[in-house]
């Protein structure tokens, strides 16, 4: 066979055409810049450096998302979609709640960067978020809840789970007390009664203000 001019015997022939180039949308980019944060936090998460991770120019990039602002929303979207907000469809409010709260939680303890981002994220770009505190207001709602009272109870809701999903991430011998060892007999003591059960730290402070938080809302639903 014929060999390119110049090119080594047995060398691959360049395949013919313009080479591959990514076809860019809106699931792609997205989940481009999720990566990025989780990685390396948000201070990655440029224009330039999602267009780098998909090998396109940032040009291309700004063809299909017009500020790092929407895309943050974007994001918000991806991550808020595998919180389980359908609950509340079927299952009466405590159990709903508690439900949807550890799809919650373990969703953000896998992406903690995000936190402190998507927390104070305004949600009119996320219709996935607007459509879950639909849902959630709904099954509050049909619970016989005063409407003035449903977004502080929503907003109590999310501060504790995305404390949690933060805890989530603490290393295990967080509350070790080292060289303090003997000196703290009471916490010492309860921190080796937990270590006993079996069951990680932060998933126990969980369950435990979870059913805690829920049950003190229901018991003032409507009070002053």
């Amino acid at each position: 066979m014929n060999q390119e001019a110049g090119a080594p015997a047995g060398a691959p022939r360049r395949r013919a055409g313009r080479p591959r180039s990514v076809v860019l949308d809106r699931n792609l980019i997205a989940r481009a810049a999720l990566k990025l944060v989780v990685t390396g936090g948000y201070s990655t998460l440029t224009m330039s450096a999602v267009a780098k991770s998909l090998a396109v120019s940032p040009s291309a990039l700004y063809n299909h998302v017009k500020s790092k602002q929407e895309l943050m929303q974007w994001i918000q979207e991806i991550v808020m979609d595998g919180v389980n907000s359908a609950v509340f469809e079927t299952l009466p409010l405590d159990e709903a709640l508690a439900e949807w709260a550890v799809t919650y939680r373990d969703i953000f303890a896998g992406h903690a960067p995000l936190i402190p981002l998507i927390a104070v994220l305004p949600v009119s770009g996320s219709p996935r978020t607007l459509e879950m505190y639909e849902k959630v207001a709904a099954g509050f709602t049909r619970a016989g809840w005063k409407q003035a009272e449903i977004v502080p109870a929503i907003v109590a809701l999310e501060s504790f789970i995305f404390g949690s999903a933060l805890d989530a991430t603490a290393p295990l011998d967080i509350f070790d007390p080292g060289e303090n060892a003997g000196k703290m007999p009471s916490f010492e003591g309860a921190l080796e009664a937990q270590r006993a059960t079996g069951q990680h730290s932060a998933d126990a402070a969980f369950h435990a203000g979870l059913r805690a938080i829920i049950a003190g809302l229901l018991a003032h639903a409507g009070k002053p």
